[in-house]
């Protein structure tokens, strides 16, 4: 049923017979929507949108018009909820799309539900069965999977040139086994009967007749219908049978008369049966286009593992900012043009990648750069105390005059304006991460006991004078005293540090780093977790100009009453982002809180991604047994991956899943080409896990490729 044609739409995709629409079909879409072409971004309310959604948005909602030549006027989008599948949707997630999609920017046609549509896709069900394309069928899933088998069999020995009698003989229980070729009238009746609740969950299904003899295995008479006696979050519980997705999508993107339904290309194999469908129904059939998804570096957007994730307690929720949702995103502080220019910077083709997390870091970096405030901080602070003065003096700090500086709230944006930061020699704070007892050999450029520096804004050279350690841990920095150099003839100091006056506010800070410490998360994925993917700072420090942005954010009461939370801000600006200078773009977290009575604040901020240019690195030997046993401890997480990865390409593909440390154990029977068919208790894995581990296999042939192009074989 395939056709090959040459085609200068940049939609264009393999085309079958299928899905040539009729001339009257056409005609009739054509008068319906006239000049305007129309897309849909249809998530299943299954979980939060993600990174990857936001790329198909992107797509949907903009980037398909403009390959297209689509003038603005005419392009419409349709947001639909594709919930067919009630056990795994929830009213949580129907808000959280609709918030997530509204936040990206994006405004919809309409919105609309497939379950709106169950009696219609009831009804046409019905005309399947009338057509003799449709059958009740009572196999259970074992036996479906052994009728598929039988049929991938025939259809291998054929496409191979073998007669599929000798490789793989019919099976009458199998194919075309009891149900297929049951009467019209008896598939109506069961079929009624399911849907009034007179069978058990699995005892029967309504399969499509597709054909047994096609060489794509999703033509093997997929089902259209399940029992499941589960209400549905959106319209209750009216049915007890529900219909799939495959069955389910294609009509629901006619009757919207969708011109072209883009997807991933994990669903190009489902072409076949995405318009057999339509030509079954002589219904409008759309253009399919497929476009590879997004792959990001260092994280995860499977919705099983990020569900996973959430459930076992990795992460606070759906919106921790290590989370790639776009509700995690946007607690981290990335905003909607951050997203949306990010997935237009790597557009939408069908060349599957991988996309280095840098460059979302990049554009959110541009974007905070220009428009997010500066403000001073320290994580881990130490108190400083001026004991000597050069240039000046202690008593010339009394008046506000001389120790008072006007600082820009952005040094590229004027409208931005400025505030003012005060500085007290008696008593201000460094971060730790400036200090270090030696240089490093000329690397380190922060403070030591030899070594000064300037403090920013305040025109001095700072010197060690004396350090105090704590008593009870002498490790411990406490306590700098320091000699102030405000002379004409100062030496040029090698770095400028900030500090904080004595008035800051405390905080709590996170800093987040990639959430896991390989790139490519393999099965093992969980051990893969980046133990330092978020840092907590509890005793931080930020200057007080915080307060005036601060004070202008809504509070909400909590259920307790005792605490005010923020105010979620859904404006998709950067009103409560901030640069601290030195060390990244910071946002305020939903966690901030103020106290009923007192109006104190509990202030937590969230780095977003950090500074171009290095935060200055601490002397070797400053560095913390702990750290150094974490930082040691990475290495050899990352040494361990390389020499896995070194390992695994001196593995041949067929004997991967045997030899691989990763798969060792797992398996316990393998098919001719070396992929798994049976668990390591002896239970046959199932065609989507097989599938899955092709996907593996082929990949690892790609790679021993690129091995032998390198190596000049």
């Amino acid at each position: 049923m395939s056709t090959t044609t040459t085609n200068n739409n940049p939609l264009a995709a393999r085309e079958l017979t299928w899905a040539i629409n009729p001339e009257e079909v056409l005609a009739e879409h054509t008068k319906i929507n006239g000049p305007i072409v129309r897309t849909r971004f249809p998530p299943e309310p299954n979980g939060y949108l993600h990174i990857g959604h936001a790329k198909s948005m992107n797509m949907n909602f903009k980037l398909a018009f403009e390959k297209l030549g689509v003038e603005p006027a005419n392009r419409r989008t349709i947001f639909r909820y594709d919930d067919t599948n009630p056990e795994a949707e929830s009213a949580e997630y129907i808000a959280s799309l609709e918030r997530d999609v509204r936040w990206m920017g994006w405004e919809p046609e309409r919105t609309t539900y497939s379950s709106e549509l169950f009696q219609q896709l009831f009804d046409y069900a019905i005309v399947l069965i009338n057509k003799g394309l449709a059958y009740v069928c009572d196999f259970d899933k074992a036996t479906v999977e052994k009728q598929r088998d039988l049929a991938s069999r025939r259809a291998q020995a054929r496409n191979s040139g073998k007669d599929p009698d000798e490789v793989a003989p019919l099976d009458p229980a199998l194919i075309p086994g009891p149900n297929r070729n049951r009467s019209v009238a008896e598939n109506l009746d069961l079929f009624h009967k399911m849907a009034k609740g007179y069978f058990k969950e699995g005892q029967y299904t309504l399969r499509m007749k597709m054909d047994l003899d096609h060489s794509n295995p999703n033509m093997y008479d997929l089902m259209a219908y399940r029992i499941k006696y589960v209400p549905h979050p959106h319209i209750g519980d009216a049915w007890c049978i529900y219909p799939t997705y495959d069955y389910t999508h294609s009509i629901c993107d006619s009757l919207e008369h969708i011109d072209y339904s883009i997807c991933t290309l994990e669903f190009e194999t489902r072409r076949e049966p995405y318009f057999w469908v339509l030509w079954a129904l002589d219904l409008y059939r759309p253009k399919v286009y497929e476009m590879s998804r997004l792959n990001l570096a260092y994280t995860v957007l499977s919705k099983r593992r990020l569900l996973k994730l959430v459930n076992n307690g990795y992460m606070r929720g759906w919106d921790d900012c290590r989370m790639p949702t776009i509700s995690g995103l946007r607690r981290r502080g990335y905003t909607p043009d951050i997203i949306n220019t990010f997935c237009t910077g790597i557009g939408a083709t069908r060349a599957m990648n991988v996309v280095e997390v840098e460059k979302l870091s990049s554009v959110a970096r541009v974007e905070l750069g220009a428009k997010s405030r500066r403000c001073l901080s320290a994580l881990t602070p130490v108190k400083v105390k001026i004991v000597e003065y050069v240039g000046c003096t202690a008593e010339s700090f009394d008046d506000d005059a001389n120790c008072t500086y006007e600082v820009q709230n952005s040094p590229t944006d004027e409208t931005l304006g400025c505030h003012m930061l005060k500085f007290t020699p008696k008593c201000f704070y460094v971060d730790l991460s400036d200090f270090g007892m030696d240089n490093d050999g000329g690397n380190f450029y922060g403070l030591t006991p030899d070594q000064h520096v300037g403090l920013k804004y305040v025109g001095a050279n700072l010197h060690v004078s004396k350090l105090i350690h704590d008593k009870s841990s002498p490790e411990k920095l406490v306590e700098i005293e320091a000699k102030l150099d405000m002379s004409e003839g100062k030496p040029k100091p090698k770095s400028h540090i900030s500090w904080c006056p004595s008035d800051s506010v405390k905080c709590e800070v996170r800093v987040y780093n990639n959430l896991f410490v390989v790139p490519e998360p393999s099965e093992k994925w969980e051990e893969e977790l980046n133990p330092q993917s978020e840092i907590v700072y509890p005793d931080a420090l930020v200057d007080p100009s915080v307060l005036e942005v601060v004070e202008k954010i809504e509070f909400s009461p909590d259920e307790t009453g005792g605490k005010n939370k923020v105010t979620e801000d859904m404006s998709g600006g950067t009103g409560r982002h901030f640069q601290f200078e030195r060390l990244g773009y910071f946002i305020i977290d939903l966690d901030s809180a103020r106290d009923a009575k007192s109006g104190a604040y509990e202030l937590i901020f969230n780095r977003t991604v950090n500074l171009r240019e290095d935060i200055p690195v601490k002397a070797k030997s400053a560095t913390s047994a702990k750290d150094k046993e974490k930082l040691d401890a990475r290495k050899a997480a990352q040494a361990k991956q390389l020499a896995a990865k070194e390992a695994r390409l001196k593995i041949s593909p067929e004997n991967l899943f045997k030899e691989a440390d990763e798969y060792k154990g797992l398996y316990s029977a393998f098919d001719g080409d070396g992929i798994p068919t049976h668990d390591a208790a002896g239970e046959k894995l199932t065609k989507s896990a097989m599938k899955n581990l092709k996907k593996e296999q082929a990949k690892h042939v790609k790679q021993l490729k690129v091995k032998a192009m390198k190596e000049g074989k």
